[in-house]
């Protein structure tokens, strides 16, 4: 250990000692996160449904979360990477309104993407909808504009911005924005 590396670790531990331990004891780490999603297109909804509780991901809400959003053209589930329901609820506690995220687009078979293809050339031909990693939302009450700033403040995927459709893209992808 060099001195530098040593008087670095030295002013870390002393700029923790100025922490108060109480101030840092009223801190609690979370033990659950849930999330409100309503499928506009069946109808289905989920209220304040708890996915994720003291350090687990709860199996039967995701099978829950799943079924809600399956390809609504052909009724196939497909598993919904958890990291992207992470970025919902990360989205969720920084908005101001009560509403459930409304689902326009969750997981889409090849089938229905192919078919979504030939209507629109805003559907990627690898899209990550077709591997539960991407979903098209919105969120009653907040600007899509804000809801779009929101996802892309969270530097986590990627994040499209569709104000003629109505919607934000987010996804687990590799960070970028459209």
């Amino acid at each position: 250990m060099n001195r530098r590396h040593f008087l670095k670790l030295g002013l870390a531990a002393a700029g923790t000692m100025l922490v108060p331990w109480p101030a840092l004891a009223k801190i609690p780490a979370p033990t659950e996160r849930t999330l409100s999603l309503y499928n506009t297109h069946t109808g289905e909804h989920l209220h304040q449904a708890v996915y994720w509780y003291k350090g687990s991901y709860q199996r039967e809400t995701l099978q829950q979360i799943n079924y809600l959003l399956r390809d609504h053209r052909t009724n196939e589930v497909k598993i919904i990477d958890p990291n992207l329901l992470d970025i919902l609820h990360t989205m969720r506690n920084k908005m101001p309104v009560d509403a459930p995220f409304e689902i326009i687009s969750g997981y889409r078979s090849p089938a229905t993407n192919r078919a979504l293809q030939g209507r629109s050339n805003g559907v990627a031909k690898q899209s990550l909808h077709m591997v539960g990693q991407a979903m098209d939302i919105r969120l009653p009450g907040v600007p899509l504009a804000k809801l779009r700033k929101t996802a892309a403040s969270i530097k986590k995927g990627g994040v499209g911005y569709y104000p003629q459709s109505n919607f934000v893209h987010v996804d687990t992808g590799r960070v970028r924005y459209w």
